[in-house]
Formats: structure tokens, sequence, C-alpha cells
């Protein structure tokens, strides 16, 4: 399986199918990076305040207008969820990008990265019906990161370090 994902309290759970997408450190990197700036940013406690909120209207629609509660939900969930699930993805997406600068790795596997995702996952369902950003938007919002995840790289010192391990 080709996933990673994080749970609140910080464990990062990285199954190896995605080590092959990866192809090394700094491919690694980018999805460590992504996954840790989802706590960084509290991506799990906004989720748990908002879905009590859009549930209480999803219920409230429901039984004002007679429909089924279910039908009230899927619509909940396609108008305000998804695009904000796939808006916190994006800013994993940027956390994260900085962040594996900073760490000394290079941003530019994180579009290498993505590029290969989209040739894995041919056939994906359409933005909309998904949690998260095509891999082609991402790659166009990663694109327009660069420059500043390149500055925060050499900012850092990272070429001080870079011949050791080598």
């Amino acid at each position: 399986m080709k996933n990673a994902f994080v749970i609140p309290g910080g464990k990062v759970f990285v199954f190896s199918g995605i080590l092959d997408v990866c192809q090394g450190d700094d491919g690694l990197a980018a999805v460590l990076g992504h996954e840790i700036a989802h706590n960084v940013a509290h991506h799990a406690a906004e989720r748990m305040s908002q879905s009590g909120l859009f549930m209480g209207i999803a219920m409230l629609a429901a039984f004002a207008l007679g429909i089924d509660p279910g039908l009230g939900n899927f619509f909940i969930d396609l108008a305000f969820l998804r695009p904000g699930s796939r808006s916190q993805e994006s800013e994993a997406d940027y956390i994260g990008l900085l962040m594996m600068a900073e760490s000394c790795y290079d941003p530019e596997a994180a579009m290498v990265l993505w590029a290969r995702m989209e040739n894995e996952e041919k056939g994906a369902p359409p933005q909309f019906l998904s949690t998260h950003p095509s891999n082609h938007n991402r790659l166009e919002k990663i694109r327009t990161w660069l420059p500043e995840a390149e500055g925060k790289r050499e900012s850092g010192g990272c070429g001080i370090t870079a011949g050791y391990g080598m």
C-alpha cells in the first residue's frame, strides 16, 4: 500500500509500499514533513471541532426538510468537509515542504514525489469527490512554493553539513 498518515499525538505511520515512490531520503522527508505538518497545524482537532457543528446542521436540515439524515450528511460532506480536508492537505504540503527544506533535504524531491504519485494513481476519482487535492494541483502549488523552500534550505546552513555521511 502506498500510504502514510499521522494520528493525534504525533505517531506517524508509513506503509512500506510508499518507499518505492519516495526513492530515497529526500522523498521520504517530503512524506514525513507532510505528515508531521498535519500535527503541527492541529488538523485532527480542527476536523473534530467542525464535525459536530456540521453533523448538527445536517440533522436539523434533514428534520426541517423531511429528508433522510444520511443524504444531508452526504451533502454536508461534499460541500464543506471534503473541501476543508483538501485545504488542510495543501497546508500540510506547504508546511512540510518548508520543514524538509529547513532540515537540509532537497525540496525539489517533493515535486518528484508527487509526479510519481500522479503516475501511480491513474484513474483516481475527481478532486471534488476526494479528501485530497489532485496530484496535479499539488504539483502546481509546490512549484510556486519552491523558491521560498530553497531560500529556507540555503539560509539554514545546509551546505556546511552536506558532505557528512556521504
